[in-house]
């Protein structure tokens, strides 16, 4: 496309020369000409106040005023570089005058318009934390608007950004906040780390408790096994042995019959001495006035010498002679026989005490039978 701003001639026209004067030493009448300079290197344009460059055109910039989203009015600092070609330099002269013209009238409007429109769009916070997706759209937006003024934009820079101090305290306690809430759980797993040492060092330390506790639990439950395996073997062997004598039993009565058997078994007792037929002391009082306070006696000193004797089951004959005879004879351990006492007829009535008369012999037959008929 034809460039069609401003009046463009042939070198010695009168005009803007088409072709630039390149750097050296030229013969020119400042009389009727005027020689316009223009930087072919990047220039920095900052909009600050604090400092400016060398070349002296951003020294009437300062930094943006801007109002955010959220109604926070805030200061930006910008740093421009752009870079103006040779065969550019005759085209941005034609048509700014200058280049403290094309910085003052096309570069701080479009720089300023962006970022005041930017601010509308974005909150104070949005510059702060999301700076470089901030820059990173207006350097492409201040290349695409320097591009028409043919300019090169290369690149735009976000610089300081002041906030309102009660805003910025707000965050710095936020940011605090934050950064406790960090320690504390950084502090609780340490914690929560200490503990489960604790724990495992209390572990290893009573590990041994635990494996003997385990050991006493498993002893105690074979332990209690072995009891009932050994109960149950043992109520085993009495209920074989009792089904075998009850068997045996019933072979016997098969065999003799039941009174027979039994006759047999009563005898085999009695031959055994687990049934007691005669007595341990026998007294014979025919008539005499002694016959009680002698079988006293005669018991009392069958008790003593029984206590004197080997286990009690020897006992020595006694004879007491008066008016009748007491005779005390040990015998074997028999059934005690049936006493019956009686009234003597040949005793006088003089005596203090009743007389008994002893049975000293027991019939056998009787003792069967009644046992018999039982």
């Amino acid at each position: 496309m034809a460039f069609t701003h401003g009046n463009l001639v042939n070198k010695g026209d009168k005009g803007v020369w088409v072709e630039p004067l390149y750097p050296g030493k030229h013969p020119i009448n400042t009389k009727v000409m005027k020689v316009e300079l223009v930087p072919t290197t990047d220039v920095v344009l900052n909009f600050t106040s604090r400092f400016s460059g060398e070349h002296g055109y951003d020294s009437k910039l300062s930094a943006l005023k801007l109002l955010s989203f959220d109604g926070f009015t805030f200061e930006l600092e910008i740093f421009q570089i752009i870079h103006v070609g040779t065969l550019d330099a005759p085209r941005v002269i034609s048509r700014q005058g200058s280049m403290q013209n094309l910085i003052d009238q096309v570069l701080r409007p479009i720089v300023g318009n962006y970022f005041r429109n930017s601010a509308q769009e974005y909150t104070i916070l949005d510059f702060l934390i999301a700076r470089s997706e901030r820059q990173a759209e207006a350097a492409e937006h201040v290349r695409e608007a320097l591009r028409a003024y043919d300019v090169q934009a290369v690149d735009t820079l976000i610089g300081l950004i002041s906030p309102p101090a009660e805003l910025m305290q707000t965050l710095t306690d936020r940011k605090i906040a934050q950064e406790q809430e960090k320690t504390y759980e950084v502090q609780r797993i340490s914690e929560s780390q200490r503990q489960e040492l604790v724990r495992a060092t209390a572990i290893a330390n009573i590990q041994n408790q635990v494996v003997a506790a385990e050991q006493g639990v498993k002893i105690a439950q074979l332990s209690a096994t072995a009891a009932i395996e050994h109960a149950s073997g043992e109520a085993e062997g009495i209920r074989l042995m009792g089904q075998a004598k009850a068997d045996a039993y019933q072979v016997g009565v098969n065999a003799l019959g039941t009174q027979s058997y039994t006759l047999l078994q009563l005898m085999q007792a009695v031959s055994d001495g687990s049934v007691r037929v005669v007595p341990d002391v026998t007294v014979n009082g025919n008539g005499g006035s002694g016959g009680l306070l002698d079988g006293l006696m005669a018991m009392l000193l069958r008790n003593e010498t029984s206590k004197n004797g080997d286990n009690g089951t020897q006992s020595p004959v006694i004879n007491v002679k008066k008016s009748k005879s007491v005779v005390v004879e040990p015998v074997a351990e028999s059934p005690v026989a049936k006493v019956h006492s009686v009234e003597s007829p040949e005793s006088p009535n003089h005596s203090p005490f009743p007389q008994y008369g002893v049975v000293a012999e027991t019939d056998i037959d009787s003792a069967f039978g009644e046992l018999l008929d039982i």
